[in-house]
């Protein structure tokens, strides 16, 4: 096994609309459940970038005054991955929605309703930290042999 450790880069973006906020009504492969827009960044572009295009793709909306709210991360002590996941806020946003998006149904929801909905427990864990002051850190350590969370960690600021 080498000793190098393997990074991936994602970035989830809330748009937030007043008391409404954009997700994705993903039903397919094993990350079902209502989400935000976002994705992997390619390489080179910046994480913004990334959180900018994924948008685009996934909703047809441009999107600009990005707010950085926290980082969430997996790391696999074992495989030696440390995957990140940059999330952002905005409510500044132009375009017209996707009639067929890519990635499942687009639906503005009450942000005071949204965690009525069946989601990822990592989207449901911070979810909340989006619509508060400061930023957030959320650390889960991975277990490699039972592939399923060991412990995690939360640091709000």
């Amino acid at each position: 096994m080498s000793n190098e450790i393997q990074y991936k880069i994602w970035t989830v973006c809330m748009i937030q609309d007043g008391d409404y906020i954009l997700l994705i009504d993903r039903q397919h492969d094993d990350f079902k459940g209502y989400i935000p827009p976002g994705g992997k960044v390619d390489f080179p572009e910046s994480i913004v970038e990334g959180a900018i295009r994924e948008v685009k793709e996934e909703t047809g909306l441009d999107v600009k005054n990005l707010m950085y709210k926290g980082l969430y991360e997996y790391v696999n002590p074992i495989s030696k991955a440390r995957y990140m996941m940059f999330n952002y806020l905005t409510k500044d946003f132009s375009g017209e929605l996707l009639q067929n998006p890519p990635e499942g149904r687009l639906v503005w929801v009450k942000v005071d309703e949204a965690l009525n909905l069946p989601m990822q427990e990592s989207i449901k864990r911070r979810f909340p930290l989006f619509f508060e002051e400061g930023t957030f850190e959320i650390q889960v350590v991975w277990d490699h042999e039972k592939n399923r969370e060991a412990s995690f960690s939360i640091k709000h600021t």
